[in-house]
């Protein structure tokens, strides 16, 4: 046979079956590990994401709105010492940054902080997180869900300047 398949018509021995049982136990059970780890893996990449925006322009749709609510540009400067809250021109008082007996810091003055401002522009969403390069990451993530609880959910990080 040039090229094709034995079909078992000649030759000794007679025919050869074609039908083969596969065994499909192996076959399944690579398909459910395999699906279960898919399913996992879209469920961490949506719980190890964060909401944070972009420092840049407002478009001219976003302008508008702006002026027709009350908002201030809302800055908190974070060093591995200290948190420094402004408010366009107007700076608060500096927070200091102690940490518990576990080692996270205790963001209790924080908080006030922002429930007295959110008491001021009740209409205020938007916050920027400057920090500087020896903040801890665990730190950070653990102010911007500070933010986030005290009614301030578009958070901005970027770099401290200066």
């Amino acid at each position: 046979m040039a090229g094709g398949m034995d079909l078992g018509t000649g030759g000794k021995g007679g025919k050869k079956p074609l039908d083969t049982a596969i065994n499909m136990v192996p076959f399944i059970d690579l398909m459910a590990v395999t699906i279960s780890f898919l399913i996992m893996t879209a469920v961490w990449t949506q719980i190890g994401r964060l909401q944070v925006s972009q420092a840049g322009g407002a478009s001219t749709d976003e302008q508008q709105e702006e002026d027709k609510t009350k908002t201030v540009q809302l800055t908190l400067l974070v060093s591995p010492t200290e948190m420094r809250l402004t408010a366009d021109q107007s700076a608060f008082d500096p927070i200091p940054l102690t940490r518990d007996d576990k080692g996270r810091p205790d963001l209790t003055k924080l908080v006030a902080r922002f429930k007295e401002l959110k008491a001021q522009l009740p209409d205020q969403a938007a916050i920027t997180l400057q920090t500087e390069d020896l903040v801890r990451y665990e730190d950070l993530v653990r102010i911007i869900d500070e933010c986030i609880g005290s009614g301030l959910p578009q958070v901005s990080v970027s770099a401290a300047m200066g």
